[in-house]
């Protein structure tokens, strides 16, 4: 054990932390990206891989509790609450309840889409410079719909979309064929959203990662924060397993481990874990072409290079990353459904996998300075859209830290909203 100094130390080397430690570095500061495990080993890893301005409309959203209410009651459906007492998560959910509104909605839509087309913009900046290869392919994605009520439920989001200037694309089945490369489906309609695009997750974030390294970040791998000693306002360093790391600025970016990290410091933040699935398949020769979302069963369907990726679903269980198997089938039946030509059973299974996405009351990130610290700034709570908003997230923390202005109003990432 021994102790190091650095002027940021950012802690979890997902796709926020490894952004931010990549926009630091940029801007001249020593910088050490720590993790508990490695980089990208957690929700960065197995997700969809989509970067989604579609996906702006926050998660509270009116109707989402009636729709969740009668998805508890089914075994197979996208979401699931684990019924126990436990406090913090019926405070969140009372909170979540207050943020169904309209309002929220359309406000929320708009910061997302905004932080999501600037990261959209850095990742095209990425591929442009072809440092490392992440396979983003700017194709966009089609919204499939099995059945009538459900396109007309979605027409109600995709009026809210196209209201804050998304360009969304009407299709019937014979124009989704056509996009998709001739690929049977049994959808009966879709609507394109030329704007999104899709890459492969983990390569990028390992590969910003090392590009991070050789322009000098420090990076420290199977590293736990244990606690932090404290001056004032001021955090002065952080204990962890192999010895005291003193820095003048600290990010705190551990996703859905940022609560529990927090709580050392007298600070409750309110992210639940939210449990999703994939399962990766070796990619037939005759497969999609582009990226699909099967709206009623909430499940994506990627290709990314010679992988074929499902993914899905939403359980508030606590800090459980265990396989159900009922859920996985039920989300690999929903793309059978869709995709009856594509005999998934015979595919050559890569990884099932599980990892929790860090979900906010009000469906939006924290990103900015919590009230009573001078020295750090708390980056987290991205749900879902952790790969689509981290590099427009790194660039938030380095113009903080930086004391330059945000290229984004914030207020709506505020961390202390909640309190």
């Amino acid at each position: 054990m021994f102790d190091t100094k650095t002027d940021v130390l950012v802690i979890g080397a997902g796709s926020i932390g490894v952004n931010s430690a990549h926009f630091l570095a940029e801007r001249g500061f020593k910088v050490t990206l720590l993790d508990k495990d490695d980089v990208c080993s957690s929700t960065s890893w197995g997700n969809a891989g989509l970067l989604v301005p579609s996906h702006s409309l926050p998660l509270a959203s009116p109707g989402v509790i009636s729709q969740g209410i009668r998805w508890m009651f089914d075994s197979k459906s996208p979401f699931y609450i684990k019924p126990r007492f436990n406090l913090s998560l019926w405070l969140w959910l009372w909170k979540f309840r207050t943020a169904c509104t309209a309002k929220h909605q359309r406000e929320g839509a708009v910061v997302l889409r905004e932080i999501s087309e600037k990261s959209m913009e850095l990742y095209n900046s990425f591929d442009d410079l072809g440092d490392f290869e992440f396979h983003l392919e700017r194709k966009g994605i089609i919204f499939l719909y099995a059945t009538q009520d459900g396109y007309q439920h979605g027409t109600e989001d995709i009026k809210l979309l196209r209201d804050i200037g998304l360009e969304v694309v009407d299709m019937d089945r014979n124009q989704i064929a056509e996009k998709l490369g001739g690929v049977d489906t049994s959808a009966i309609a879709g609507t394109y959203f030329p704007g999104d695009a899709h890459l492969a997750p983990a390569d990028f974030v390992k590969g910003l990662a090392s590009k991070a390294k050789s322009v000098g970040v420090e990076i420290k791998t199977d590293t736990q924060v244990k606690s932090f000693q404290r001056k004032g306002k001021k955090i002065v360093a952080a204990n962890t397993n192999h010895g005291m790391i003193y820095a003048d600025q600290f990010v705190l970016a551990a996703g859905s481990w940022s609560p529990e990290i927090a709580n050392t410091l007298g600070l409750n933040i309110p992210i639940q874990p939210a449990k999703g699935y994939s399962v990766s398949y070796q990619r037939p020769e005759k497969s999609l072409n582009m990226p699909v979302m099967l709206s009623e069963a909430k499940t994506a369907v990627t290709p990314m290079g010679d992988i074929l990726r499902v993914g899905g679903t939403l359980e508030l269980v606590g800090m459980d990353l265990s396989i159900n198997q009922k859920r996985v089938n039920a989300l690999v039946q929903s793309a059978k459904t869709f995709f009856p030509k594509i005999e998934f059973d015979s595919l050559p299974m890569i990884k099932t996998w599980a990892g929790l996405r860090p979900t906010t009351p009000d469906g939006l990130p924290l990103v900015g300075r919590p009230k009573g610290f001078d020295n750090l700034v708390i980056a987290a709570g991205h749900s879902m859209m952790g790969i689509s908003t981290g590099p427009g997230t790194g660039l938030l923390v380095a113009q903080e830290i930086n004391g330059e202005n945000h290229f984004m109003e914030t207020e709506m990432f505020d961390p202390n909203r909640f309190n």
